[in-house]
């Protein structure tokens, strides 16, 4: 069911249930990161193995803030490039085990899409993981979605979503770490650590 009925959608997530959203890349499959049994239907509906973390989508730099600690590095590559294409790991505060498998790190992102940080700033996180089955390709429409997952689902629907997969970041250390280069590149990021 594809809806743009925000206050619906919000309550259908704090109840547990589980959405499609767009992204800046692709959509995600979405769930309140607080609740460990929606956290759980995600990894279940992508047949993800548990001890591989799941991203977070936030709506805010402050809420970066309220579920990691952001250290000076991170401070720069998060006014340099968020909101946009670029996944940051930190060390995690504030966020249930299931969500980062145990680890003491969390990947954070906000979305360059309007639908999505409209919707992030009324459910609070959600789980950014592609909305696919884990290890096959990431379909570019809601239908493309539904017929791989097999299932019908509550979607919020912007068109086709073909967007390269965010940059992924390690800045848990002194030094940034690129774990997957995506939509923005290495250089891009090294220039602004070297110049800030």
């Amino acid at each position: 069911m594809r809806t743009e009925n925000l206050s619906f959608i919000r309550r259908y997530v704090l109840e547990g249930g589980i959405i499609v959203y767009p992204t800046d890349t692709l959509y995600a499959l979405g769930a309140s990161v607080y609740n460990k049994d929606a956290v759980g239907k995600v990894f279940e509906i992508k047949r993800r193995p548990f001890s591989n973390p799941l991203p977070v989508a936030v709506s805010s730099k402050e809420e970066i803030e309220e579920i990691a600690f952001v250290n000076d590095l991170a401070k720069v590559i998060i006014n340099a490039f968020l909101p946009g294409p670029l996944t940051i790991i930190l060390k995690k505060k504030n966020i249930p085990d299931i969500v980062t498998a145990g680890l003491p790190n969390v990947a954070l992102r906000i979305p360059n899409n309007k639908k999505a940080i409209q919707l992030l700033s009324r459910t609070g996180p959600l789980t950014a993981t592609s909305a696919n089955i884990h290890g096959m390709n990431v379909p570019e429409s809601i239908e493309e979605i539904e017929k791989q997952l097999k299932m019908e689902i509550i979607a919020i629907d912007d068109g086709t979503l073909e967007g390269k997969p965010s940059t992924i970041v390690d800045l848990t250390k002194r030094k940034p770490r690129i774990l997957r280069e995506g939509a923005i590149s290495e250089e891009k990021i090294m220039d602004v650590v070297e110049g800030g």
